[in-house]
């Protein structure tokens, strides 16, 4: 008797930093419009292939980082275009701790 067993796939991804700066003058948290298009804009990570694993802003620094997962950089680049209409966005491959460990470099 021979029994199939389901295997799952599991997709290997990418870690990736990003990093978005704005001016003061050009903050988009203040600009009532802009603001909850660009929550609305993170909240759909998932659907365009991005997962966000953590996100900070820098205090008065106008600064948005973001720790990603997805299959390459392009994926994240235009993910992230929207918010290179205001400001500059910059997307670095990147390694968990673990992983660097275990190659014995960064």
């Amino acid at each position: 008797v021979r029994v199939e067993v389901p295997v799952k796939l599991r997709v290997f991804m990418s870690v990736f930093v990003v990093q978005h700066k704005h001016d003061a003058a050009t903050c988009p948290a203040g600009n009532p419009q802009v603001a909850p298009q660009l929550l609305k804009l993170l909240a759909s990570a998932p659907q365009q292939g991005v997962t966000i694993l953590a996100e900070a802003v820098v205090d008065a620094g106008h600064e948005l980082d973001l720790i990603v997962d997805a299959a390459d950089s392009g994926t994240v680049e235009r993910f992230m275009g929207p918010f290179g209409q205001m400001g500059s966005v910059s997307v670095r491959a990147a390694s968990h701790c673990e992983k660097v460990v275990e190659r014995g470099s960064c």
